[in-house]
């Protein structure tokens, strides 16, 4: 629970620039694939989000000492022992679930607590454990901790059932230290996976087909310290794109790899939003025809991804017509249509879509987050909305925005973060 909200003052247009800050799902898994080096490993354009301080923390208990300032962390996994990590801050996050990969391929032998996150229902790990269990590892759950021990790691033909991101990369982890190739079938293609593969082979790793379905990696005995820049966080710029379609009056969305929102960009184009693609930013100019109802599902990437699936839900309740939402990724991921009934929106569940109706005067009220992504789709309709609305358990939203208030207030937001009474 957090002892803070957010107060937002909603009905005020939106104008200026808005720089995007390293992707949270690059950061969450650069950090611990730092520990395969055996020299220091520095890391540029980290977001200042609490996740990376939990990993950050992480590492200091393992004995992996860092310094993060401005972005940039320097971390000296030298030294580091082989402990376990049963509880505490591992409980914070779900993809401390990379300290796994990481430590199986550095030592053979890791123990790491059930990770935690956001709640949004089965989001198993049976991909990963499949992943190292190919690898030679034997993997058991002893005490609510997950126990990895090999003799030694071999490269292994493994088939993911489901293209899952934090499988890739734990597989990739745990992979470029084993003996001999691993191939990864039904890979997830997200670029996140192509940056850490960059950092990786910047290491002295050899990986091939990272951002394709099918990678190859040939396993190395030794991994060398570098300093990689972290890419845009798309889900940051693809929120700011969503808050800008429904409130801007000319926004540019700096820091931005235009490729990375091809899906996003043309669902906004078909509901009417201009959008204007630069070599690394994003210009939506002020909108001059009424928001058109579109359906949308979500997909693995390249497709529309699940975690703009609610902020983008806010939109439509400002569009003409009704929209159909279908959530393929993560069908429990519906919590903010509940929270937006409160404040007005017209919008039903049905097993895993939501129908919206619009357009609905939004009224502000006091709201609570679920989850990282639900939070930032209260956040805009507390933008949106008429008068004033309370965000409870920020903290979700701070595991993924960095410096969200400065940003969305420089642009002429009024919100203000604030004790709960």
């Amino acid at each position: 629970m957090s002892e803070y909200v957010y107060n937002i003052t909603g009905g005020r247009p939106l104008s200026g620039t808005i720089k995007v800050s390293g992707a949270k799902n690059s950061a969450v898994a650069l950090i611990p694939a730092a520990l395969l080096a055996d020299s220091p490993v520095t890391i540029d354009g980290l977001p200042e989000i609490s996740d990376v301080h939990t990993l950050q923390r992480l590492l200091e208990q393992i004995g992996a000492p860092s310094t993060f300032e401005e972005g940039v962390m320097t971390i000296d996994p030298s030294e580091v022992e082989e402990m376990a990590l049963p509880n505490g801050d591992i409980k914070k996050m779900r993809a401390s679930y990379y300290l796994m990969g990481a430590m199986l391929g550095r030592f053979k032998r890791a123990v790491i607590g059930l990770p935690g996150g956001c709640p949004l229902g089965p989001r198993p790990i049976d991909q990963h454990i499949k992943g190292f269990e190919a690898l030679g590892a034997k993997v058991t759950n002893e005490h609510g901790s997950i126990y990895l021990r090999a003799d030694e790691l071999i490269g292994a033909k493994i088939y993911l059932d489901v293209a899952s991101v934090g499988a890739t990369i734990n597989i990739m982890l745990a992979a470029v230290r084993a003996k001999g190739q691993t191939i990864i079938e039904n890979a997830a293609k997200e670029p996140e996976i192509i940056d850490v593969a960059t950092l990786l082979s910047n290491m002295g790793a050899d990986i091939k087909g990272a951002g394709t379905n099918v990678i190859r990696i040939n396993g190395v005995d030794q991994l060398t310290g570098t300093r990689h820049t972290i890419i845009p966080d798309r889900i940051e710029a693809g929120t700011y794109m969503i808050m800008a379609a429904a409130l801007g009056q000319g926004v540019t969305i700096d820091n931005v790899i235009p490729l990375h929102m091809e899906a996003l960009t043309a669902k906004l184009r078909e509901l009417g939003v201009e959008v204007i693609e630069r070599e690394e930013q994003i210009y939506i100019p002020e909108r001059k025809q009424p928001l058109q109802a579109v359906n949308l599902k979500t997909l693995v990437y390249p497709g529309f991804p699940t975690d703009l699936q609610q902020p983008f839900s806010v939109l439509l309740t400002q569009a003409e017509g009704s929209s159909v939402v279908t959530e393929t990724i993560y069908p429990a991921r519906f919590k903010q249509i509940d929270e937006l009934k409160r404040m007005n929106a017209k919008g039903k569940i049905e097993g895993n879509s939501a129908i919206i109706n619009g357009p609905a005067r939004l009224d502000g009220t006091i709201v609570r987050a679920s989850d990282l992504r639900a939070g930032a789709a209260l956040v805009l309709a507390g933008l949106l909305a008429k008068g004033t609305t309370t965000v409870e358990d920020i903290y979700h939203i701070e595991r993924g925005y960095s410096d969200l208030i400065d940003k969305l207030n420089a642009l002429g937001a009024d919100i203000r973060r604030e004790k709960k009474n």
